[in-house]
């Protein structure tokens, strides 16, 4: 299988927005206060969108990042950080969505006061944001997430289960969407129950253990969250079925390195979330600092390049990148 990579060298600092003569300089030395919301704190995946929003805030200039989050992935606390950034009247804010429909009101709000909202990895709805940065298509992980279940089932073939995020995660829900429109490509392998621990540790565990205990005969679990996957692996290590049930999905390799070396993961995929942080800082401030944005337009993101958004307001930022024992100790030292 092709191994592709997202990772990027740095080049140079950010232009200005495009303005003419001295509202082009006026605009670029802006301050900047940039709110980056998480799904909830402590995931790791988001603490390296940080890392790369740090970066684009240093590379843009007089930019403030603040990172926050709920403390669990519900829609309720995402509402509660929203209301307190407004408050604040920050410039800029970037969310990643508990569910894509609850959080417009809070969102439109914001808008209404100036802040320009963007939605980033899962999206708010297109009432309540600018702009949707996703970090890959809904199509190319769905058909990745059906590839990796392939190559993990012996001959391709036997039982899955997919173990997700929440219900109402935009994300996850489209991916696994796409992923079911593929799954006719490989007609032996048989999709038997979704789950969701709602990204929290203790019930992703608590609903892999369900799965194995409901079919004894599973194959693969798939789990497209970075969270589940870690959990279900330290599940399905923990009942002795290391290598008889494999885990994959979408990950982290500096959390998974050792179910890949140990054999409970094969292979996984993920795209490069400080990638993700990074383009997501460079859309947000420049939009605080002028640039035009909204349905078909274009952003310029720095080292990632121009981002195309399309008629819904939406742009993908890359092709998921592929990890297994060949190449996981390299990036797991990165991300």
């Amino acid at each position: 299988m092709e191994r592709r990579t997202l990772l990027t060298g740095v080049a140079a600092g950010a232009a200005a927005a495009a303005l003419p003569g001295w509202r082009a300089a006026l605009a670029a030395e802006k301050p900047v206060r940039f709110g980056l919301v998480t799904k909830a704190l402590g995931i790791g995946f988001f603490d390296a969108v940080h890392k790369g929003a740090d970066e684009a805030a240093e590379q843009l200039g007089q930019v403030k990042v603040i990172f926050t989050g709920p403390t669990t992935t519900t829609a309720e606390g995402q509402i509660e950080i929203i209301n307190e950034l407004t408050a604040q009247h920050v410039d800029a804010m970037a969310v990643s969505a508990n569910d894509p429909d609850a959080l417009v009101p809070a969102c439109k709000k914001a808008i209404q006061r100036g802040i320009k909202v963007i939605s980033y990895d899962s999206a708010v709805g297109p009432g309540g944001r600018i702009v949707h940065l996703a970090p890959s298509s809904d199509a190319l992980i769905g058909q990745t997430c059906a590839q990796l279940v392939a190559d993990c089932a012996p001959g391709a073939k036997g039982k899955f289960a997919v173990l997700s995020a929440t219900p109402t995660s935009t994300n996850q829900n489209a991916w696994i969407a796409q992923m079911k429109k593929v799954l006719p490509n490989y007609p032996n392998l048989t999709l038997v129950g979704i789950v969701y621990g709602n990204d929290l540790a203790d019930q992703s565990y608590r609903e892999t253990q369900a799965l194995l205990k409901e079919h004894p005969d599973l194959a693969v679990i798939m789990a497209p969250t970075s969270v589940g996957i870690v959990a279900g692996a330290k599940a399905v290590e923990d009942a002795g079925l290391s290598g008889k049930v494999i885990v994959t999905g979408l990950g982290l390799p500096s959390e998974l390195i050792g179910h890949v070396e140990n054999g409970t993961v094969k292979e996984f995929a993920i795209w490069n979330p400080i990638d993700l942080g990074y383009t997501t800082c460079e859309i947000a401030v420049r939009l605080a600092r002028g640039a035009a944005g909204g349905p078909n337009t274009t952003i310029d993101a720095g080292r990632m390049g121009k981002i195309a958004f399309d008629a819904q307001g939406v742009g993908v930022m890359g092709k998921p990148t592929i990890f297994d024992k060949s190449n996981i100790e390299k990036y797991a030292k990165i991300f």
